[in-house]
């Protein structure tokens, strides 16, 4: 496991240095600059600017400079948000993105493998016709369309939930944001499950424990379960970075102060180090969350194993 551990590792090493490439590259490829919402600024002070931030300099050397920087954790400062590092802005808004997506995960993950076991043991019925239609319907139309539906729903029209904001923190401010992020995902959970489960439920374990007279969900609990969860994590780990890195649209929506906004904003103004930190610190988690799938699956997945 070590030995694995440490290869995938040093695999991440080049796709990473890859990512930034093309990010630092790109972002500047885009025309203006850091300091074009600024008033008019005398030439000699934004020369003095962007002397200050290196921005002067060559390309090449910049990205060199960049990636020393990087090597010691430092992501530099914003050129936006004045008085803030790119670090402090981004353990400001990561904690609120990973909130909102982990709970749409956890959500995801409850209703879909309960609705796709349940179209398996049901399949080929009305459950299982009403289960798929649904999810469907879940995968077809995108969050940035369902969020203003259920704010219109439950907020204006109902009065039940708050429209937007975190408030103090309550989960009802939690509730639109999240049920917005885990619809799409559940649908994918749920049809996922439902094919793996009725592969698992037709194989000759199954069908020996049936003869043993173990209760369906006995079997489906303590045999069907972990083999048919394989697909879905499979799916997992880059369904749970893109689902706390994609929150971007339903932060803005909602008026949630996630990282994602802080991405939004610092790519609009042109904020390099912000957009680049952002970049790197969520290629850096996708890298982990896939990293831990491959963990997961040796203990699913007895056969597998890492040398």
């Amino acid at each position: 496991m070590l030995r694995y551990s440490l290869r995938r590792f040093l695999g991440a090493i080049p796709t990473l240095l890859i990512l930034i490439a093309l990010a630092f590259f790109m972002i500047r490829l885009a025309p203006g600059g850091p300091f074009d919402a600024e008033r008019a600024l005398l030439p000699e002070i934004e020369a003095n600017l962007r002397a200050a931030y290196h921005l002067d300099e060559p390309l090449p050397m910049q990205f060199v400079r960049y990636l020393g920087n990087l090597a010691r954790a430092d992501f530099g400062p914003s050129f936006q948000y004045r008085d803030y590092t790119v670090t402090e802005l981004i353990m400001t808004g990561f904690p609120v993105s990973l909130r909102l997506g982990g709970s749409a995960m956890v959500v995801a993950l409850l209703f879909g493998i309960s609705a796709g076991s349940l179209a398996a043991l049901r399949q080929n019925t009305r459950t299982d016709y009403t289960v798929m239609s649904l999810s469907m319907t879940g995968i077809s139309i995108p969050n940035f369309v369902m969020a203003p539906l259920l704010i219109l729903l439950f907020a204006v029209y109902l009065g039940w939930l708050p429209a937007g904001g975190l408030g103090e923190g309550s989960w009802r401010n939690m509730v639109l944001p999240v049920i917005s992020l885990a619809l799409p995902q559940i649908a994918y959970v749920a049809r996922l499950t439902r094919g793996s489960m009725i592969e698992v439920l037709r194989s000759p374990f199954i069908r020996t424990a049936k003869a043993q007279g173990l209760p369906m969900y006995k079997i489906l609990i303590r045999h069907a379960l972990k083999p048919a969860l394989l697909p879905v994590v499979s799916y997992l780990g880059p369904a749970t970075a893109a689902v706390i890195t994609g929150s971007v649209v339903i932060e803005q929506i909602f008026g949630v102060p996630g990282l994602g906004r802080f991405f939004v904003q610092g790519a609009l103004n042109r904020d390099y180090t912000l957009v680049m930190g952002v970049v790197v610190f969520y290629g850096v988690l996708i890298i982990v969350f896939n990293f831990l799938v491959d963990l997961a699956y040796a203990w699913l997945d007895p056969k597998v194993k890492y040398g």
